[in-house]
């Protein structure tokens, strides 16, 4: 029995120390889309996203989709004018923009000013680190009440949140998402991984 025990621990520690692949590249399972299923789809190992506003939820598994401490890396690449968003602590909902947590802005030539690896409407840089047309990493780590952001290495944001914060946009517990802004927008993420501290 106690062998058996500190394999369990042994397991529970290495599941939690090692980077998670979330996508598959094959389909969306792990993962629940709101409105607008359409705009999203997965095609040549990619989730290829352009098509009105949804999001898409991961509702799979690996840390039954409810994170606490927790990293995400994303390899991601834009067309001209995109918008999309990855939203951290939050929970799925059928309609409309994310009501809990917050989203990291993705973002690279958009009419919005607010760049890539923004804290949206918290901490926002209008500062274009990396181009359309190329994948980049999006690296978002949330630790106790602490966010940080960084694009291919250099961080972007380095956000503590306020003591008694109590509304929805908040560091509480939740799942991550992957926005589909509007029709206009084209992106596609190759990667999504995450790793549970």
């Amino acid at each position: 029995m106690k062998n058996f025990l500190l394999l369990l621990l042994l397991l529970n520690f290495s599941a939690h120390a090692q980077w998670v692949e979330l996508l598959n590249g094959r389909d969306f399972t792990g993962w629940k889309a709101s409105e607008n299923s359409n705009s999203f789809q997965v095609k040549d190992g990619e989730l290829r996203i352009e098509g009105p506003r949804g999001h898409l939820f991961y509702d799979g598994p690996v840390g039954n989709h409810n994170f606490t401490n927790f990293e995400v890396k994303a390899l991601i690449k834009t067309q001209e004018g995109a918008n999309s968003g990855l939203f951290i602590c939050t929970a799925f909902q059928e309609n409309g923009w994310p009501s809990q947590g917050y989203e990291i802005q993705v973002n690279n030539s958009h009419t919005d000013w607010r760049r890539t690896a923004s804290l949206y409407g918290i901490i926002d840089t209008a500062e274009k680190l990396v181009h359309d047309e190329e994948w980049f990493e999006l690296y978002v780590k949330v630790e106790g009440k602490h966010i940080t952001t960084k694009i291919n290495g250099r961080t972007v944001v380095d956000y503590e949140e306020p003591a008694g914060r109590t509304d929805t946009k908040r560091i509480q517990p939740g799942t991550i998402a992957i926005q589909a802004h509007d029709p206009k927008s084209k992106i596609a993420y190759k990667s999504v991984q995450v790793k549970l501290n």
